[in-house]
């Protein structure tokens, strides 16, 4: 379960993100929805940008 929750933390927090978007955005809270809806794709983008940091660094 450890190892689960390592490899897919970005996607899981990812999710957790769009759903709280998502809630605020059929609340009323339009503009709020919006911009935790911003926050899926820079999880996601960072989250590319320390795997690939990482295996760089396993490489050298």
């Amino acid at each position: 379960m450890r190892k689960f929750l390592i490899t897919y933390y970005p996607i899981i927090l990812a999710f957790i993100s769009f759903l709280l978007s998502v809630s605020l955005w059929f609340s009323g809270y339009k503009l709020e929805g919006i911009f935790v809806g911003i926050w899926v794709p820079s999880i996601l983008s960072f989250s590319i940008a320390i795997r690939q940091r990482r295996s760089d660094s396993k490489q050298k």
